[in-house]
C-alpha cells in the first residue's frame, strides 16, 4: 500500500477547508445581511425560468416524476420556506425572558453536510441550503448519483446570486463527482452537522458516521376516511395528492382504509377522478412488475400511471390487451384491494409511485387499527391522512398511532410539509421521531441548523411548600 506523504489533504478535506473559511467570515454578518444571503438563494431557485430549468434536468436525468410538478414543487416550498423565515431571528440574542432571566444566543453550527435524494434533486437541497444559510453556516450538498447534475446547476444558480450580494462562494459546495459512498463518508465525518434525506441506508450512515445528525424515516404513508367524510371532497385530495409529481413523495399516500359505510361511494368517486382498481390477475402482474426481487423497482418509481401499465403489459405473461386498454384511459392512478400486512405483501408498504392499496375496515376503530398494522410493517413515525367529520377521531390517532403528523381533510402530500393554509413549517425532511428511529419528530426548520447559548441571571427565590408538592400524594396514600 502506497503511503501518502505527511502534507497530503484528500479533495474532500479541501472542500471542507474552504467551507470553514467561508463560515468563519459569514459568521460575523449580520440579521440584516444573513436575511439578504437567504432571500438570495431563494431566488435563485424560484426565478422562473431557473426553476424551469431545474425541473426539465430533474426530469431527463433521474426519470422521476414530472416537469410541471417540480416548477409547482421549487416554487411553492421555497416560498413558503421564505415567508417562515422572513423576521425570524437567527443572529446574537433570538429571545428574552425576565421572568426566568434567560436570554438566548443564536450561533451557527459549523459546516453541514446536507444528504438529498434524486426524488428531489432541485427542492431539497435549495431547502437544506436556505436553513443553513440562515444559520450562519456553510453547506455541502452530497447528492445522489442521478440528481447530481441538477444539484450543480442550483449551486451554479446560487453562487451567481451570492456574488450579487458580496458573499463567499464557498458557502455553498457541491461534492464532486463521481458521487459514492466513501467520498460522501468521509464528507459526513468531516463536517459538523449531517442532515440526511433520501434512503433509510443513507439515514443510518448519517447516524453512524460519528457527526452529529439528523435523518428522517421511512415513507408509507396511509390514509383513513371514515362514515362520515365528504366522500368527494376527499377523494378530491386524495388524488391530488397520490398523482403530485408521480407520487415521488414520501408523503403521497400508499394506502387508504375506507370504512366499509361509506366505501361504494368512496370507490366511485376515485373512479369518477381517473383511479382504475384492478383485477386479482392484474394486481399480480402489478406486484411482479414493481418487486421483481423484492426490492421496489425503478421501472416504476415515479412514473405516470400510463406508463406503468404499459410496462407491465409488456411482461411476460401479462394481458398485453387489458394492460394497454387501462393506459389508453389515461388513468390518474391504480388501485389495488389489499388486506394483508408485511413483506409477503408487498402492496402494504411504501410504493413511490401512483399506486394505491386498498383496505377494507368495518369502522373507525377497525381503521385505525388496520393502519396500526400497516405502519409495523413500514412507516412507523411520519404521519396518517384523515378525512371526517369528526373533530375528536384527530385526536384519538394522535394519542394511539406512532405518528409524528395527523393530517386532517387536506391533500396530504401537500399539507405534511407545510402549506400556505396550515400552520406546519415548510419543509422537505419530516423528522419520524423513535417510532422511525429519528432523534426528531418536527419538520425539519432552521433552528435544527443552530446552537443555542443561553444566558441565565438570578431570579427572586421561589421554593415551593412541602404541601405544594407531596399533597396530592400523601392525601390519597399517607405519608
Amino acid at each position: 500500500m502506497t503511503e501518502l506523504p505527511p502534507t497530503f489533504t484528500s479533495p474532500i478535506a479541501e472542500l471542507v477547508a474552504r467551507a470553514r473559511a467561508a463560515q468563519r467570515i459569514y459568521e460575523t454578518w449580520t440579521q440584516e445581511q444573513v436575511d439578504m444571503a437567504v432571500v438570495a438563494a431563494g431566488w435563485a431557485i424560484i426565478e422562473p425560468a431557473r426553476n424551469r430549468e431545474l425541473a426539465e434536468l430533474a426530469v431527463a436525468d433521474t426519470g422521476v416524476g414530472n416537469v410541471e410538478d417540480k416548477v409547482r414543487k421549487n416554487h411553492r416550498k421555497t416560498f413558503g420556506l421564505l415567508r417562515d423565515l422572513k423576521g425570524a431571528r437567527s443572529v446574537g440574542v433570538i429571545s428574552e425572558d425576565p421572568a426566568s432571566g434567560i436570554v438566548e444566543i443564536a450561533r451557527p453550527v459549523g459546516v453541514v453536510c446536507a444528504i438529498t435524494p434524486s426524488t428531489n434533486p432541485g427542492a431539497t437541497p435549495a431547502n437544506k441550503i436556505i436553513n443553513a444559510l440562515k444559520g450562519r453556516n456553510a453547506v455541502i450538498v452530497a447528492p445522489s448519483p442521478k440528481g447530481w447534475s441538477t444539484a450543480a446547476r442550483l449551486i451554479e444558480f446560487i453562487h451567481q446570486q451570492l456574488d450579487r450580494i458580496g458573499a463567499p462562494r464557498d458557502l455553498v459546495q457541491l461534492l464532486p463527482a463521481p458521487i459514492n459512498k466513501q467520498s460522501t463518508a468521509e464528507l459526513m465525518r468531516l463536517c459538523d452537522l449531517v442532515v440526511a434525506t433520501g434512503s433509510q441506508a443513507n439515514v443510518r450512515a448519517a447516524y453512524a458516521s460519528g457527526t452529529p445528525a439528523f435523518g428522517v424515516g421511512a415513507g408509507n404513508v396511509a390514509g383513513i376516511v371514515d362514515e362520515t367524510a365528504d366522500v368527494n371532497a376527499a377523494a378530491d385530495r386524495i388524488l391530488r395528492s397520490k398523482t403530485f409529481d408521480n407520487a415521488t413523495s414520501c408523503s403521497s399516500e400508499n394506502s387508504l382504509v375506507i370504512v366499509d359505510a361509506v366505501r361504494p361511494q368512496m370507490l366511485a368517486a376515485l373512479k369518477d377522478r381517473g383511479a382504475v382498481m384492478l383485477a386479482a390477475t392484474q394486481k399480480a402482474t402489478l406486484q411482479a412488475l414493481m418487486w421483481p426481487e423484492g426490492k421496489l423497482s425503478p421501472a416504476v418509481i415515479g412514473q405516470s400511471a400510463r406508463t406503468i401499465c404499459e410496462r407491465a403489459a409488456a411482461l411476460p405473461g401479462a394481458n398485453r390487451e387489458g394492460w394497454l386498454a387501462i393506459a389508453a384511459t389515461e388513468p390518474r392512478i391504480l388501485m389495488v384491494a389489499e388486506d394483508s400486512f408485511g413483506h409477503d405483501h408487498p402492496f402494504s408498504g411504501e410504493k413511490l409511485s401512483p399506486v394505491l392499496a386498498i383496505y377494507a375496515a368495518r369502522d373507525f376503530d377497525e381503521a385505525a387499527a388496520t393502519v396500526a398494522r400497516i405502519y409495523a410493517y413500514e412507516g412507523a413515525g411520519h404521519s396518517v391522512g384523515l378525512h371526517s367529520a369528526v373533530p375528536e377521531r384527530a385526536l384519538q390517532l394522535g394519542l394511539h398511532l406512532p405518528v409524528s403528523r395527523v393530517i386532517v381533510d387536506q391533500a396530504h402530500c401537500i399539507a405534511t410539509g407545510g402549506s400556505f393554509d396550515n400552520g406546519l413549517p415548510f419543509s422537505l425532511s419530516m423528522g419520524c421521531g423513535t417510532w422511525g428511529k429519528n432523534n426528531f419528530s418536527d419538520n425539519m426548520n432552521y433552528r435544527h441548523y443552530l446552537n443555542i447559548t443561553r444566558i441565565s441571571r438570578p431570579i427572586p427565590e421561589r421554593v415551593p411548600g412541602e404541601e405544594e408538592i407531596f399533597g396530592a400524594y400523601f392525601a390519597q396514600h399517607g405519608k
